[in-house]
Order: structure tokens, then sequence, then C-alpha cells
């Protein structure tokens, strides 16, 4: 079996792979190494021979979480690093080393099941967005608050603004004008969203015209999923960077 890891800043994304990586055995969020290791200790006839991992953790966690794994399962993790280029993608930062490793495997993952031009929205508690060229080319991206940090900006310095995350959910059911505050801001923080996903959009068409895929991932995917419908969203999306950033062979 193999074991995939996403380490993001406060969540752990894991799944287990079938030997021959035909499919997901099992799969969670642990928001601590010892609860990722509770988990899979939880796994039914768990018989791991690899791991692979992207981290953007610091040095000294995900050195911590490489060897609980060895320690408890006996694996050695492969880690995804920086690199100039991948499966055909060119990074386009000026110091590719200072891309987001995320972002990096995300858009390698996509431009090898676009196989040609892309854009490519994660959204999650950050939005990111990224444009490849059908030669492999990174033109850049862009990054700015998700919804989870919009809304927690205006629960943090507007001293009125209280309601809970059902009551948050609730007022997603239509962006009709809010006729109570969390209507009003989760509706708005939604309409900005939207805002920008569509100038990613419009910016991607200027580019390429018709001839290109827009790839969603992360948490919020759903939010925006219905101003898309010929987007393709793959929640794994860096799980399929990652594994061409750290093949088995």
């Amino acid at each position: 079996m193999i074991l995939e890891l996403d380490c993001g800043n406060s969540l752990i994304k894991w799944r287990v792979l079938a030997q021959d990586e035909a499919g997901v055995v099992a799969a969670g969020v642990a928001d601590s190494a010892e609860q990722l290791l509770s988990a899979l200790v939880a796994v039914p006839a768990l018989a791991l021979r690899h791991s692979r991992m992207v981290s953007v953790r610091s040095d000294e966690e995900t050195a911590h979480l490489v060897a609980l794994l060895a320690e408890r399962f006996g694996v050695s993790a492969c880690s995804a690093c920086a690199e100039v280029s991948l499966g055909g993608v060119r990074n386009g930062y000026e110091d590719y080393r200072r891309l987001g490793l995320d972002r990096w495997l995300a858009l390698v993952g996509a431009y090898h099941q676009a196989r040609g031009a892309c854009l490519v929205i994660d959204l999650g508690t950050a939005v990111t967005s990224d444009f490849v060229a059908a030669d492999g080319g990174h033109l850049g991206g862009f990054i700015c608050p998700g919804m989870p940090l919009m809304r927690n900006q205006l629960r943090t310095h507007t001293r009125r603004i209280r309601y809970d995350d059902a009551a948050a959910e609730e007022a997603l059911h239509s962006l009709t004008p809010g006729r109570s505050t969390v209507e009003a801001v989760e509706r708005g923080c939604s309409l900005m969203l939207r805002g920008f996903v569509q100038t990613q959009l419009e910016m991607a068409q200027e580019y390429w015209g018709a001839d290109f895929q827009t790839f969603l991932t992360g948490g919020d995917a759903a939010l925006v999923e219905g101003m898309l419908p010929d987007a393709r969203v793959v929640p794994d999306l860096i799980f399929v960077g990652l594994a061409i950033a750290c093949p088995l062979s």
C-alpha cells in the first residue's frame, strides 16, 4: 500500500492507495501528526510499502512527521521539493523555490491531465489561481483570501458580526441580498469569490480563447462550480502532481 500526504499549514490530508495505485483504500484529514497515526492504525489490514508527501510546514515539523512514519510503519517518505521543471511544466516564478509546493503540484497535475493550456483554481483558506500555457510554460498566478479568511477577518474586526458555522452554511443557500448580518456577510464574501473566479476565466480567455481547460480544487470549489459548467473538479489534484514528483519507480 502507498501512503500519500498533503501537509498544509493547519491540516494533514491523507490517503492510502492499493499497491498498484488502482484505487483509494482509505482517506481522511488530521489536525496533527499524532491524530494521523491514530487514523492510519485504524485502517483495516494496513500494510504500507511506500510513502510520499508534500509539506508546506517547517523543516522541523516535516522531519518530525517523517521520523514518526519510519518508526511506526517502517516506511521512508519521499518528499516533493521545488523544481525548475516537472512533468512538462516550467516553473514561472522568478525564484522557483518561492512558489508554494501545493500550488506547484496542483498545476503540474492539471497539466498532466489537460495535455494543454489550463487554468487552475484552488479554493481553500486562501484562493490561488495559476495559468499554464499549452507548451507547459507557467505564466504565474494570483493569491487572495478565501472564504474562511474573509469571514474571520470580518468577525475579528467588526464587533457586532457574530454567528456560527451552521448559520453561515444556511445563508449560502441563496445569493439574494442579505436580510440579516450572516446573510449579508456570507453572500457578500461568496460574490467576491465568484468575481475573482470570473476575472481569472476572462484572463484565460484573453490568452487562449476557448482552447484551455479549467480545473477547480479545494474545499470551497462547490461555491463556484455552478458558474463554470465545463470546469473539471478534481479534489485530489495535488496528489496527481505528487505522484509525478515522487514516482515509485
